[in-house]
């Protein structure tokens, strides 16, 4: 069932008049969808909300196990997503991407978008702890996780050199038993 009213801020109402809806989604629970035709270029959505400091947000979302967390610039600030593009599910063939113009954050179309289709952008996660971040976007070249290419070769280089330093596991040897020498047995010849 589509949500319409549950955000009220200017952006979210500008969005719902740009037709984009909130439903149920494959990808993650619940996804944003476009109601018209978007055109490339288009700007689909802003993504808002409170802007806090990389610690007080993560102090703020400690026992949360989803979060709606967008990163500005180096990512030493972050806006708390409380709009309709916190929606906006990953995928590893998107149709939109992010972009940042003087503090702002939006969602904009990097190709045609047909009615009734998901808004998705690539999420790119990098420093994510031991989370697996894993990708449910079921796209041909689906890399399986929502960390960028540069942190999954990042997190691998990690992983090997980890592997490196761990020590080697020593060979035990097994003390030879000798295989006690059968006596020969000589056949005697018929002297007959």
């Amino acid at each position: 069932m589509p949500c319409i009213a549950y955000f009220n801020s200017p952006q979210d109402k500008a969005a719902q008049l740009m037709g984009l809806i909130i439903r149920s989604s494959a990808i993650h629970a619940a996804g944003c969808y476009s109601t018209t035709a978007v055109r490339k270029g288009t700007r689909v959505a802003e993504y808002t909300g409170p802007r806090l400091t990389k610690d007080e947000a993560d102090a703020a979302n400690e026992d949360s196990p989803i979060t709606y967390l967008f990163g500005l610039g180096d990512g030493a600030v972050v806006i708390d997503g409380h709009c309709m593009a916190m929606f906006i599910n990953h995928s590893c063939n998107p149709n939109c991407e992010t972009e940042e113009i003087r503090g702002r954050v939006w969602i904009r179309a990097i190709r045609k978008i047909q009615p009734g289709e998901e808004i998705t952008y690539d999420y790119c996660l990098y420093d994510g702890g031991d989370d697996e971040a894993i990708c449910n976007c079921g796209a041909k070249k689906c890399r399986g996780t929502m960390y960028s290419r540069e942190e999954i070769r990042r997190r691998k280089a990690a992983a090997k050199k980890a592997e490196k330093k761990k020590p080697a596991k020593r060979r035990t040897r097994t003390k030879a038993i000798p295989i006690p020498r059968q006596p020969e047995v000589v056949e005697e010849e018929d002297a007959a």
